[in-house]
């Protein structure tokens, strides 16, 4: 019978698979949550035919089932999901180890799959479950998993990239860390300007994304009051932005931006709006202003 310390052992990478079934930390939290209160209260039943890491993912995924089944109707997605959805969001870099899947790309398209795909895609694409176990895990037919894990699979061609090793999360280099410093320090739309790709997108819902490097520079470049730390997110770089609050007289956390380096310069920013995504990362809601 497992004991509570067997079980947290397993936190961080109970954590990571929930992330990528719900799509953003909060949820994978909640999640994580109700895992080890169902393992808790079956760990009597545990009969170590499986490793505890199994056991657990297998009621993870459950648990991620089970609430969307509760959950409003399900709409579709249309497009880009990171151009309009709120219910993705960035994910710590010092949690997962350097070949996890959780390279933001990937997640998005995750987002597109129904529920039960969803599922089936990440236990046989991801963590490498055979069809039976699978079948077992969900209650279903062998027939059944094959046929969620190949219209899984046709989905996330369309939306992710097109060679899977792009899936897996990237190596963040010392280009990548100087583009990310030279951006903290920027000020004005011509220092941004200098940074950016001719093409470069912002996207940050639930507002439209921004488009082009003159209408990024601009909106960029405004003049805010902001406080600035670096981080690391889905292997990228990262920028956790704080905003000045005068009536307040702190500085609150309000955007992380995450950024896609190309050829030195800032092809992408996924700017997740939200004090809940630089929670997520680890850091403070609000900062004090400097002495």
């Amino acid at each position: 019978m497992p004991s509570e310390q067997d079980l947290e052992v397993h936190r961080r990478d109970l954590r990571a698979h929930a992330y990528r079934l719900t799509g953003n930390v909060a949820d994978a939290d909640d999640l994580v949550q109700e895992t080890f209160l169902r393992a808790w209260r079956a760990r009597d039943r545990f009969e170590g035919r499986a490793s505890e890491r199994t056991w657990l993912r297998r009621i993870a995924t459950n648990v991620f089932l089970d609430s969307r089944k509760s959950a409003a109707r399900r709409t579709t997605p249309v497009g880009d999901v990171l151009e309009w959805s709120t219910q993705v969001g960035p994910y710590p870099d010092d949690e997962v180890a350097a070949d996890e899947l959780v390279e933001l790309a990937l997640i998005a398209a995750l987002m597109h799959l129904p529920p039960r795909q969803r599922a089936a895609f990440v236990l046989r694409d991801v963590d490498g479950w055979t069809p039976t176990e699978i079948a077992d895990a969900l209650g279903v037919a062998v027939p059944a998993v094959n046929s969620l894990v190949q219209r899984a699979r046709d989905t996330v061609r369309r939306h992710a990239p097109a060679d899977p090793q792009d899936w897996r999360r990237p190596a963040l280099t010392a280009q990548d860390e100087e583009i990310l410093r030279r951006y903290a320090a920027a000020s004005g739309p011509e220092a941004f300007r200098m940074l950016l790709a001719d093409d470069v997108r912002i996207t940050m819902p639930p507002d439209a994304p921004i488009l082009g490097i003159d209408d990024a520079a601009e909106f960029l470049g405004r003049p805010l009051d902001w406080s600035t730390v670096p981080s690391r997110a889905n292997g990228r770089p990262a920028l956790v932005n704080y905003l000045w609050r005068p009536e307040q007289g702190r500085y609150e956390g309000w955007v992380v931006d995450v950024l896609r380096v190309v050829d030195g310069r800032i092809a992408e920013i996924n700017a997740f709006v939200g004090g809940h995504h630089v929670a997520a990362l680890g850091l403070p809601l609000t900062l004090a202003p400097e002495a």
